[in-house]
């Protein structure tokens, strides 16, 4: 009996299956894009400008795009780390090592900021400490960094690890016998070999480390043009009832979000030739 293949269904089933897809991309993706980009100018271009050009909004865009600029290089450096060892090496707690770089994507990212209060807080482990120190975790800068580094790590290793163990050591082997080191290996041969991998995974890492909102509200304390990124000012707005400058600021997530997208499209078919000849190696 000839073997069925998911293209040869009915053309009903097809046609079925697809409007559904789209179907559900519309109500839960188009439709609400559009409306925060519909409330965002409402009162016109001018307004928008206003909300966005205020010196609280301007705090939150440049804290944002600080948060980001360090932590997804922090996350680049610990997601072709963790790779590199879980799949070139063999070592006791390597499922271990995997299941702990999935815990973000399990635990709450409020609980996650909360650890990072009960740790660096006033009244917390390490807290007198940092005190005795004049040293600020929470309600500054860098908890609002570990918040965002912890909940974005994940995205980088989870890019890399399945496209290393699907290449294997040969090549890396092969270029330690001909006299290559270490660091020529990995710029020569595996970072080449990975280079769309990494690339997508910091796309992913960066839009999420501009819009998550859990961990840093907490570790954050929401103060006023210093703490707050974009999220938290977003919300600190809709709850002040200024519709127009909390929807102006949500749209400049979103099409960050947007450009984020058409950027990894845009390399993706700029290079598709490259990038399938990499999948079939």
């Amino acid at each position: 009996m000839a073997r069925r293949i998911a293209t040869g269904d009915p053309t009903p089933v097809r046609w079925l299956l697809i409007t559904v897809a789209l179907g559900f991309l519309a109500v839960f993706l188009v439709l609400p894009l559009v409306a925060v980009l519909a409330e965002a100018f409402a009162k016109g271009v001018g307004a928008w400008w206003v909300a966005l050009s205020g010196e609280d909004s301007r705090a939150a865009i440049r804290l944002t795009l600080i948060v980001a600029a360090i932590a997804v290089p922090l996350n680049v450096a610990f997601g072709l780390c963790a790779s590199w060892a879980v799949a070139k090496y063999d070592f006791p707690g390597k499922s271990l090592l995997v299941s702990l770089i999935d815990l973000p994507f399990s635990v709450s990212p409020v609980i996650s900021g909360l650890v990072w209060v009960l740790l660096f807080g006033a009244q917390g482990l390490l807290g007198p400490w940092l005190q005795a120190h004049d040293l600020k975790v929470v309600f500054a800068i860098p908890g609002i960094v570990l918040a965002t580094v912890f909940v974005t790590f994940p995205f980088v290793a989870r890019e890399l690890i399945p496209l290393m163990e699907e290449q294997g050591r040969d090549e890396e082997e092969a270029a330690i016998v001909l006299g290559a080191g270490g660091l020529r290996t990995f710029w020569s041969v595996t970072l080449p070999n990975v280079k769309w991998g990494l690339l997508y995974g910091v796309l992913l890492c960066n839009a999420r480390a501009m819009g998550e909102f859990g961990a840093v509200s907490v570790v954050s304390g929401h103060i006023r043009g210093l703490t707050n990124t974009m999220p938290l000012h977003v919300e600190i707005l809709y709850n002040e009832y200024d519709f127009v400058g909390a929807f102006a600021v949500a749209s400049l997530l979103a099409l960050l979000a947007v450009v984020t997208l058409a950027a990894k499209t845009g390399l993706e078919w700029w290079h598709r030739d490259e990038i399938a000849a990499s999948r079939r190696h």
